[in-house]
Parts: structure tokens; C-alpha cells; sequence
């Protein structure tokens, strides 16, 4: 079994800690579930939960095995933009749930992950899965970014949770912005009576979206795109909608069908178009642009046959 001479200078610390430091592809947990396991011992007896080390004691280890997951792998369809041994980046289609929930198939991203990744995930939380670090809603296409291992996840989390990555959508709205650009900075939250909406208002996460008109379609919508600081469930949808501007095809958010549209989505017409990041281990620049699908392609070009906007 391994062994680990605890620094000459680390006096006193928690074992967890202080072999975290040590040994950074293994998280923090998965050296308490080592220790939790009786797997990690000092002068042959094994460490408790709570026991510090000291500088020059000899540590002896192994780590739990990864375990499967209790979820099916099933070979679905997806489109891969980046892959290597620590993640992979997915250009999600419409209509693919991400996570495996309450109602949900077993027809989701993970699912598929789980086949296409056999043999590959070393495990993200002891459990042989993908990292889900982020998410689409079901309708949303673009990228989205996964970890194959707990090292990448922890650091593509990070990056998260530090707003450190550059995230764009494309949106097309119902109606013609009557600024060209401009900053939404309200907080999101839990709708009060609907609660599988949110809302703008009081007691909120705070929000902050960036947009910029792209492409205007007579004066009946406009493709904008949207630069968010913040992962708030349904962020864009709700920012833009307290703009006088639902997404088309967002009925959840007060869009109705407009007589005028040459097509009539068939979802909500929302396209995570790019993400910017630095690779979790390598610290490798990464700049990921997925193209749009091919219903977003069509709306936007019938779009363009509409009569110009007056004025």
C-alpha cells in the first residue's frame, strides 16, 4: 500500500486536509470516505474522522474503488464538440433532459454519457458518473460542459461558482428591443404561486445579464445575444421577458403565438452558442462555439423574408 510522510512543517492539522493538499486529484470527501472506510492508517492503527496529523508521521492509504452507477448506460446520439481524459463538452439538441430526475427516461445527457464514456470516468464522488457542473433547460440547445473525473469537476466548479467563465446564448425574442444593447441587473426567484417559474423582484439570487441586438426581423422579433455573469434557473428567459420581450416559443414566460411568424417554434428558441474557461488540470485556454440547430437556422431565415421595420 502507499505510504505519505506528513511535511516537516505542518505542525497540526485534520488528516483529510492535510492529504487533500497532498495528493490534489482526490477531493477533500473522497479522503474522509477513505478514512470513513478504515482505509488510511498511522503507526498501524486506523485514522478516526476528526484525527490531525503532525509533521513526519508516516501515513499508510488506499482509496475506495470507484462504484458503478445505478443508472442504465444507453447509446444515445450526441454531438461532441471537445473530449479528453478530463471532460467533454456536448452540443446538447433540443428536447434532452440533462439530469436524471423525478419523471425523467432514461433518455437523459447522463445516460448517455455513461455509454459514451465506458471505462473512462474515474469517478465524481466515488461513483463512476459524469461531473454535471452546469445545465440546460430541456429545450435549451449549445454547449455544456461535463467532468470525467472529481479533479476536473472540482476546478470546473470553481470556475463556476467564481464567475470566472464567459458564458453566450442566442435568443430569439418576441418584439424589437427599442435599445440596441443593454444590462439587466435584477434578482431571480422562486415565483410565489407558480413555483416551477421564476421571477424578477425582492429576495432573490442577484442576477445580471449583458445583451446586444444582433438581427432585427421586420418589428416582429429580433435575435439577441446574451452574455450572463450568472446561472440562475431560467436566467435569460425571465431577465428578457421583464423587457417586454419573451423568447419565442416560451409559453411558461407569457409569449403567444404571433400570426405573424412565417413558422411557429416548436420550443423555446434559447442556444448556449459559446463558453470560455480554462481546462481544470492543464489551465489550457478553451473557447467552445457550438452551431446552431437547424430549426433555429430556418426560423431565423424565414425571418429575414418579412418586410423591413419602419421608422
Amino acid at each position: 500500500m502507499p505510504e505519505f510522510t506528513v511535511p516537516a512543517d505542518i505542525r497540526r492539522a485534520r488528516a483529510d486536509k492535510v492529504l487533500a493538499q497532498a495528493f490534489p486529484d482526490q477531493s477533500r470527501v473522497a479522503w474522509q470516505r477513505a478514512i470513513a472506510a478504515g482505509l488510511v492508517s498511522r503507526a498501524g492503527q486506523p485514522l478516526g474522522k476528526s484525527d490531525e496529523l503532525h509533521g513526519g508521521e508516516v501515513v499508510i492509504f488506499s482509496l475506495p474503488e470507484t462504484q458503478p452507477s445505478e443508472l442504465k448506460p444507453v447509446a444515445l446520439p450526441i454531438d461532441v464538440l471537445y473530449e479528453d481524459d478530463y471532460l467533454i463538452a456536448l452540443n446538447k439538441a433540443a428536447g434532452m433532459v440533462v439530469h436524471p430526475g423525478a419523471g425523467t427516461g432514461d433518455d437523459t445527457v447522463v445516460h448517455a454519457l455513461l455509454a459514451h464514456c465506458a471505462g473512462g470516468l474515474s469517478g465524481v464522488g466515488g461513483v463512476e458518473r459524469p461531473g454535471i457542473v452546469h445545465r440546460l433547460d430541456k429545450d435549451t440547445t449549445g454547449v455544456l460542459l461535463v467532468a470525467k473525473t472529481d479533479a476536473a469537476h472540482r476546478g470546473l466548479a470553481e470556475q463556476f461558482a467564481g464567475r470566472q467563465l464567459h458564458k453566450e446564448y442566442l435568443a430569439l425574442v418576441s418584439g424589437v428591443p427599442s435599445l440596441l444593447s443593454g444590462v439587466i441587473d435584477r434578482a431571480i426567484a422562486r415565483h410565489p404561486t407558480h413555483r416551477h417559474r421564476m421571477t424578477v423582484g425582492e429576495g432573490g439570487r442577484p442576477s445580471r445579464t449583458d445583451w446586444t441586438v444582433v438581427e432585427v426581423y421586420g418589428q416582429v422579433a429580433a435575435l439577441v445575444r446574451c452574455h450572463i455573469h450568472t446561472c440562475r434557473t431560467h436566467q435569460i428567459r425571465v431577465h428578457l421577458k421583464s423587457l417586454g420581450h419573451p423568447l419565442l416559443g416560451d409559453g411558461v414566460y407569457g409569449w403567444k403565438p404571433d400570426p405573424r411568424l412565417p413558422l411557429r417554434p416548436t420550443r423555446v428558441m434559447l442556444h448556449a452558442e459559446r463558453i470560455a474557461f480554462l481546462h481544470p488540470i492543464t489551465g489550457r485556454p478553451f473557447d467552445l462555439h457550438a452551431p446552431l440547430p437547424a430549426d433555429f437556422t430556418d426560423l431565423c431565415a424565414a425571418l429575414r423574408q418579412l418586410p423591413p421595420r419602419r421608422g
